[in-house]
């Protein structure tokens, strides 16, 4: 009889999964269409020379000073025979396109710089900068009295390098703790968790360009990101479960689930490199530590998170009852739990947590782009899987292991564009030599 029932509705397992493609692209329009305007004002808007606009590769930046944009600064690039020049734009946007890889000489006439601004001391101008395996490169300028850019030792370097890991290892961590709660509760590898990310950032950003506060912003895209976890569950994975749906068709749902969320951003969003307000800001010094304010507090709110989060695990009926779901959901249902309940609340956590990672990794990284979830997916995956698959504290343990290795990587003259294979590297070693994980239990297969 179960089998008729199945056979008689060919058509609900695709229409579930365009409902929910269809919410999360609504939600999108919705928000993206409150200001086209400002988000076009938002992004970069240099003013190169029409043979610049033909190549593929460029330089770019956003001239700031204490927060406010510098325009019409004119910066200019020399190499191989090229010479490109461009002015910043209002919101301190400037890209120059460049015919091919390579190093190139980059200068800012210091001569356009607003009246009362001045490049930090120590700030290197001209300088080469050069591309290692990406279309794009990044520059940031410093500005400002009393800031000094200075070049410290090899010790230094590692101590600062340790604090930016354990800063990224945190924020890393909010992202691998819900996703472990997900798979410990549902058995779930959700592949669509890193879309999750790029929603929290995305939103944020969409917000902000239609001109809400700041503060405002990053509420309501915690409040989206917490309701996309909500609407994933009770439209898509739900009905699942309750079809008897096994776990590797739902991990390829997810799949398909992450590729239609990835380039319905793309499609509202464009495939630009954004920023968030206060995004970019010169390092400050505690102590031997040289640290950016963003770096400082993600370290600190990813932090706060995560001890709240293990203290609900811990110490409340709820945290008892998600821990008996993922221990035994059979056992927890018929000692009165509603697992579904359980199971709901746990989703709306790891949406939550994920856009507060996407936050976080925007300000790290910095920037927004439609992909920047698939791009920590890897190492949210790593984490997890070095702390134990299902284990809330392991994937915290694992998490932070990773973004240490991470950044310890470029203190050995590995390239900053490489630095995060290192997270497939411990994945590979994990399940070759311990596939249960740090804090993960053995158990029998078969």
């Amino acid at each position: 009889m179960k089998r008729t029932a199945q056979a008689a509705h060919p058509l609900r397992l695709p229409r579930a999964i365009l409902a929910a493609g269809a919410l999360i692209g609504a939600f999108l329009a919705v928000l993206l269409a409150l200001a086209p305007a400002a988000v076009a004002t938002t992004s970069p808007s240099p003013s190169p020379s029409p043979a610049q606009t033909q190549y593929q590769n460029s330089i770019s930046g956003f001239l700031r000073n204490e927060g406010k944009p510098l325009a019409g600064v004119e910066i200019k690039v020399t190499g191989d025979g090229f010479e490109g020049v461009a002015t910043s734009a209002q919101n301190g946007a400037w890209s120059i396109g460049v015919p091919t890889q390579g190093t190139y000489q980059l200068e800012l006439d210091e001569s356009t710089l607003p009246e009362g601004v001045a490049l930090a001391e120590g700030q290197e101008n001209p300088r080469s900068v050069t591309f290692n395996q990406t279309s794009n490169v990044s520059a940031i300028f410093a500005f400002g009295k009393g800031i000094q850019v200075v070049e410290g030792n090899f010790g230094q370097e590692l101590l600062n390098r340790l604090v930016a890991g354990l800063s990224f290892g945190l924020l890393l961590a909010l992202s691998a703790v819900g996703l472990s709660l997900i798979f410990g509760t549902t058995g779930l590898t959700n592949f669509a968790h890193g879309e999750m990310v790029t929603l929290g950032a995305v939103t944020v950003f969409g917000l902000s360009a239609a001109g809400l506060p700041f503060w405002l912003a990053i509420i309501l895209a915690l409040v989206a990101s917490a309701a996309a976890g909500y609407v994933q569950d009770a439209g898509l994975w739900k009905p699942l479960r309750r079809r008897g749906t096994s776990l590797v068709p739902m991990m390829i749902v997810s799949i398909g689930l992450a590729l239609a969320a990835r380039y319905v951003i793309l499609f509202f969003f464009g495939g630009a490199t954004q920023q968030l307000p206060f995004a970019q800001s010169p390092d400050i010094q505690l102590g031997p530590i040289s640290i950016s304010p963003n770096n400082l507090w993600s370290l600190v709110i990813s932090l706060i998170v995560i001890l709240i989060i293990g203290f609900v695990l811990l110490k409340t009926r709820l945290g008892k009852a998600t821990r008996a779901v993922a221990d035994n959901p059979a056992l927890a249902a018929a000692s009165g739990i509603d697992v579904d309940a359980v199971i709901r609340i746990v989703w709306v956590t790891g949406g939550l947590l994920a856009g507060l990672g996407g936050i976080l990794w925007a300000y790290y990284r910095p920037g927004v782009t439609f992909d920047m979830g698939q791009q920590i997916l890897l190492m949210i995956f790593a984490g997890v899987t070095l702390g134990g698959l299902g284990t809330v504290f392991g994937a915290l343990v694992g998490s932070v292991v990773v973004g240490v290795f991470v950044e310890l990587t470029t203190v050995f003259g590995v390239s900053s564009d490489l630095k995060y294979v290192g997270a497939l590297a411990i994945m590979i070693a994990v399940l070759l030599f311990r596939p249960q994980g740090i804090l993960g239990r053995r158990e029998r297969v078969g």
